[in-house]
């Protein structure tokens, strides 16, 4: 087996990207060592200039995002962790998949619709063909297996469908040019909501930092954000039901429920009846236990760039290893001569 994903680096992160991506990751990586696999993670920078953005922050965040893959406890050791732009064949191979995949099937993306919005007249090319590039992530390395979200399905879908066309124009059915990737559902990650509204995701584009708990918080601050998250008068109930139309009380039980790695019922069975005021220094004192050797190394390793460039660097040329024969078959494939 052979797992590749990607993240877009973004910088600040916080509870929401830990629990939501990266602790997955972390969990693949044993899954995949224990059984004699192997997994390409990446730091999706190609990606991110689909959209607007600021280079020195884009250069920043990816460092920054390495720092905190390695803090959670993707191993560079186990694991092939680099960036999009120290591995062209995603660029090459991507122009080459332009040929198969079709107008027809880039318009169906909802994630398009979605960010295009109504101005898609005025939307880069790069945002258009995004679904493109996603595919040849996988299909340079042979994938055999891409972990994929609900909102991410339609994508791997079109990897298959470009595969799958590509296989059957230009190649033979003994010899196929590309592996067809299945899907890996994760297990449900937590949606973490903002500590100051639990109806809004915990997000680092919320004006007050006080609606989020940062991978770069000390322990002070996690306690504080967590005594003054927003909550109800009501005591906890003693049964999941009970959170019903409570989406502040729901959101920290569910973070509890997350980091301790047990289910919401079992967090209730401990607090049901009890007020916040014995249940938030329980979940403070559990996210402090929990983060501070994350928060630690994570302070540690983003000061070190020359270490963070060494590690995509060295993860980069195994990428491009592994990469190279592909794209070489897939030139051959559609007969364009190489030197």
């Amino acid at each position: 087996m052979r797992v590749v994903s990607g993240i877009q680096p973004t910088g600040n992160l916080h509870l929401g990207n830990y629990l939501g991506a990266i602790r997955n990751w972390v969990a693949m990586q044993e899954t995949m060592t224990s059984e004699g696999g192997e997994c390409l993670f990446f730091l999706a920078d190609l990606h991110a200039i689909s959209q607007p953005h600021v280079p020195s922050e884009l250069a920043a965040n990816t460092r920054e995002m390495t720092a905190a893959l390695v803090a959670c406890g993707v191993d560079p050791s186990r694991s092939i962790l680099f960036n999009q732009a120290q591995v062209p064949q995603h660029a090459e191979l991507q122009w080459l998949l332009n040929g198969t995949a079709r107008m027809g099937w880039l318009n169906r993306m909802t994630q398009w619709k979605d960010k295009a919005g109504k101005n898609r007249e005025g939307a880069s090319i790069a945002l258009f063909t995004y679904p493109v590039l996603q595919a040849a992530d996988v299909l340079l390395y042979q994938a055999t297996h891409v972990p994929v979200g609900e909102d991410q399905k339609q994508h791997l879908e079109l990897a298959r469908d470009i595969a799958q066309k590509f296989n059957n124009d230009f190649a033979t059915e003994e010899a196929p040019v590309f592996t067809l990737p299945d899907p890996i559902i994760p297990p449900e990650a937590a949606r973490i909501m903002s500590l100051r509204d639990g109806s809004a995701k915990m997000s680092k584009s919320d004006p007050s930092d006080m609606s989020r708990i940062n991978l770069t918080d000390d322990a002070d601050a996690i306690m504080n954000k967590v005594k003054k998250a927003k909550t109800d008068p009501e005591p906890l109930p003693s049964e999941k039901a009970g959170l019903e139309g409570r989406p502040e009380a729901a959101n920290l039980i569910g973070i509890y429920a997350a980091m301790a790695g047990i289910s919401v019922d079992s967090v209730l069975s401990e607090f049901g009846g009890e007020g916040f005021g014995k249940f938030k220094p329980a979940l403070g004192e559990l996210l402090v236990t929990k983060l501070a050797p994350i928060n630690d190394r994570f302070v540690h390793l983003r000061q070190d760039r020359n270490a963070l460039d060494a590690i995509l660097r060295a993860g980069a040329e195994k990428a491009r290893t592994l990469a190279v024969p592909t794209l070489e078959k897939a030139y051959a494939a559609l007969g364009l001569v190489r030197g």
